[in-house]
């Protein structure tokens, strides 16, 4: 609407709670509804309208309800209004009469037929009308979706710092100021003053000097528009929020609608996922401005159903980690505009695209049936990066009827599985394929702590000699004593302490172990009989199979260092076996200052030096060091063999060693428990220094 308009309709609006800049930051309900129709053209006044809305009393108890009608027949004997407030419509019914009453008035003027409402800010229609509508699922009549800003109209021929300075009072009085069209005499603005106050200020512009005219009016979305965003789209930060504490079956459109008179961004609410690939209960919200940006902080605490919603400031860079994508599939899977999206999760991992066509729409009569829009090109499985699928999917469906009978199927089997559906939306989409195609095929080495040193080869030198043996697929359950059972006869070809536990980055058994045997032989012998044969546990009634392969020390040692051998994905940190070895000495890793400048000199450095076989230094080939795990889980002095330890300090007086034992449990038994943890070290200066060296640490860490 770009030319000037037949009739303004200038609106004032009234809740049970706050007014003025804060009407409708306190979810209060609309009791006072007053307009005036303005004829632009001729400059005339129409009669000034009103109407009481009478409040939900739904919350109450019978109790209240009665008390209410007591005290309004009391005050109905006093002479007061309160009979027509207790007969009012309801808000639905009071919008319908206000539509029917203006439309009424316009066909009786006959100068026109376009007609805009005019409201004194944003307020009175995005924050009170719209909000109370939506909460309610009440309709609005068509005339609330476009409206002046009588501010933003002032404001262009009298320039204000600040929107919110500017208030009808001030308006008028610039007015009075400039060309004295009339003379007001009022302190308090009541809803009906306050409104013909806005009438005379809309004559004034209209008349000369202003000679205004009423174009462009400011529009409210009717509905929310999904769509996609790309990682390299800039989204400023003055307009994206953070909504919390959503049911977590909330769809994109439910918070649309909990932000309803405020104009979102199109594809702009993503849903939040937490690490499990579920909705965690927040949102990121992008609008199409600051202005709505701050409307919509105004809402903090305000509830969608039972709950109340949190509404906190974010940034650009949040929304875009959560709704931006760069895949092409995606894009054209999302190209589509008006379709549903609904997710499917627990997927078998065979599942096809036709067994997919089949569960929503199957041959029996009997079942629903909801045809998936465009067929195989409705469907996205979500995929690993090197092709393996998750188990997760999204379909489209053409309309809303078709995606909640896709719905009701939650829970049925599709092969073996029951399959869990749930309403999705685009941002959802980008978010889940981002954070699936982003995860590493095999774990990686943790974040470097400091630029030292060299860079220096990770792999195992060639040729080593394959004494060892590796078993794959243990039951979590398992302990050393039924390994050793697995074992059977080759149980005495052992070493002394040579098993060799690997646990995942959690503390917990990772499924796979190393055994330091006597010979290549014997471990040669023990992989060709025992491999794939099933392994109890004693503590669990589960049983597993067990690959049993022969491996060197070498690589031993760079998987319980954290490496990775190829394939395997094994991640660090390793809970190793104490040591009864003795082996030639081996060259430190770094001198004695260098060790000194990294560690400080009490409780930081990794037992005392020890003889050890000549080995390499198992740090990445870049000019970064990733901490080396032994400072932190103390390794046996030769299991693995290759390990070389940091000297002492000439600080330490007692000839002893200290080891450090950080993320010690909060509910440890004290000195006992860390003794036995530590029984077949080599202590030197007797128990006594032991025990002072484990006093230290319980001191320090616990």
């Amino acid at each position: 609407m770009t030319a000037q308009v037949d009739y303004l309709v200038v609106v004032f609006t009234a809740t049970s709670g706050a007014s003025g800049d804060l009407l409708g930051s306190d979810e209060k309900e609309l009791v006072q509804l007053v307009w005036q129709l303005v004829d632009v053209k001729n400059k005339k006044l129409g009669k000034v309208n009103e109407l009481l809305i009478k409040p939900d009393l739904s919350d109450l108890t019978e109790e209240k309800e009665e008390e209410d009608v007591v005290e309004e027949s009391v005050e109905q004997e006093n002479g007061s209004g309160a009979d027509c407030v207790y007969k009012a419509p309801s808000v639905d019914k009071a919008l319908n009469m206000f539509h029917l009453q203006l439309t009424n008035e316009v066909n009786s003027a006959g100068a026109g037929t376009s007609v805009c409402l005019c409201t004194d800010g944003q307020l009175h229609i995005r924050q009170v009308i719209h909000p109370e509508a939506a909460s309610k699922n009440i309709l609005v009549p068509d005339c609330f979706y476009s409206f002046f800003d009588l501010r933003k109209e002032f404001k262009k021929h009298f320039p204000a710092p600040d929107l919110k300075a500017l208030n009808v009072h001030t308006m008028a009085e610039c007015i009075l100021l400039t060309c004295h069209l009339f003379t007001l005499t009022f302190h308090v603005l009541l809803p009906v003053y306050a409104l013909q106050v806005m009438s005379s200020v809309v004559l004034a512009l209209l008349s000369e000097p202003f000679c205004h005219t009423f174009s462009n009016p400011e529009r409210v979305s009717e509905k929310f528009e999904s769509g996609t965003c790309s990682k390299m789209e800039k989204v400023c930060d003055n307009t994206v929020i953070r909504a919390r504490g959503l049911p977590w079956q909330s769809s994109d459109q439910d918070i649309a609608r909990f932000f309803r008179g405020l104009n979102i961004a199109k594809g702009g609410v993503a849903l939040c996922l937490n690490a499990q690939g579920r909705r965690n209960g927040e949102a990121l919200v992008r609008f199409v401005s600051e202005e709505h940006r701050e409307l919509a902080l105004q809402r903090h605490k305000h509830h969608m159903g039972n709950r109340y919603i949190e509404v906190y400031k974010a940034t650009g860079d949040d929304f875009l980690k959560i709704a931006g994508g760069t895949s092409h599939e995606v894009a054209m899977f999302l190209s589509r505009e008006d379709q549903i999206i609904v997710r499917m999760r627990g997927l078998p991992f065979t599942a096809t695209h036709e067994q997919v066509l089949a569960f929503f729409s199957p041959e029996d009569e009997l079942k629903e049936t909801c045809p998936v829009s465009g067929g195989k090109d409705g469907i996205l499985f979500v995929r690993y990066p090197d092709g393996r699928p998750t188990g997760d999917a999204f379909v489209l469906f053409a309309c809303e009827e078709h995606a909640q009978c896709a719905l009701r199927k939650h829970k049925e089997i599709l092969g073996k599985r029951y399959i869990e559906l749930f309403k999705s939306t685009a941002a959802e989409v980008q978010q889940v394929l981002n954070r699936y195609s982003s995860t590493p095929l095999i774990s990686v080495a943790p974040a470097p702590l400091m630029p030292v040193l060299p860079t220096v080869s990770l792999l195992p030198p060639p040729g080593g000699v394959r004494d060892c043996l590796r078993l794959r697929g243990l039951p979590y359950t398992a302990s050393i004593e039924d390994i050793l059972t697995f074992l059977g006869e080759f149980t005495q070809d052992i070493r002394p302490h040579g098993v060799h536990m690997v646990l995942n980055q959690q503390g917990r058994p990772s499924g796979d172990c190393f055994i330091q045997m006597t010979s290549a032989e014997r471990a040669l012998q023990a992989s060709q009989r025992l491999h794939k044969h099933v392994m109890s546990s004693q503590r669990g009634a589960n049983s597993r199979y067990v690959e049993v392969f022969p491996c060197s020390a070498e690589e031993m040692g760079l998987v319980l260092m954290g490496g990775s051998l190829s394939g395997t994905g094994l991640s660090p940190p390793p809970c190793l076996s104490p040591p009864s070895y003795s082996f030639t000495p081996a060259p430190p890793v770094l001198p004695p200052e260098a060790a000194a400048a990294l560690y400080p000199p009490i409780g930081q450095v990794v037992l005392a030096p020890r003889p050890l076989p000549p080995g390499h230094a198992y740090y990445p080939a870049s000019a970064q060091l990733y901490m080396n795990y032994a400072a932190y889980y103390p390794s046996p002095p030769g299991s693995p063999n290759t390990l070389g330890f940091f000297p002492s300090p000439s600080s330490i007086a007692s000839p002893g060693g200290l080891v450090r034992m950080p993320g010690l449990t909060y509910n440890s038994n004290g000195v006992k428990e860390l003794i036995n943890a530590v029984q077949g070290y080599q202590v030197r200066g007797g128990v006594l220094q032991m025990h002072r060296a484990l006093s230290i640490l319980l001191m320090k860490f616990l």
